[in-house]
């Protein structure tokens, strides 16, 4: 059943032209990089202040402990 785009914005493959499309996988790219940096440079961050490291895992499970579902 591919009556119906999975958004409804989203228009169909074949009515992308081809220039969008490598604009996207272009995009999908770089925040793919970005976001392997920043996992690079938490897990430095970690290493270099574990105390601080420490303390923002305690917090964040303190968060998750009182949040409201």
């Amino acid at each position: 059943m591919r009556d119906l785009p999975d958004r409804p914005d989203a228009p169909e493959a074949s009515d992308a032209d081809p220039g969008a499309r490598e604009a996207d996988a272009e995009r999908r790219r770089r925040r793919a990089q970005f976001l392997r940096e920043l996992a690079e440079a938490r897990a430095l961050r970690d290493r270099v202040q574990p105390r601080r490291a420490k303390t923002a895992r305690l917090r964040h499970a303190m968060r998750m402990r009182t949040f409201r579902w």
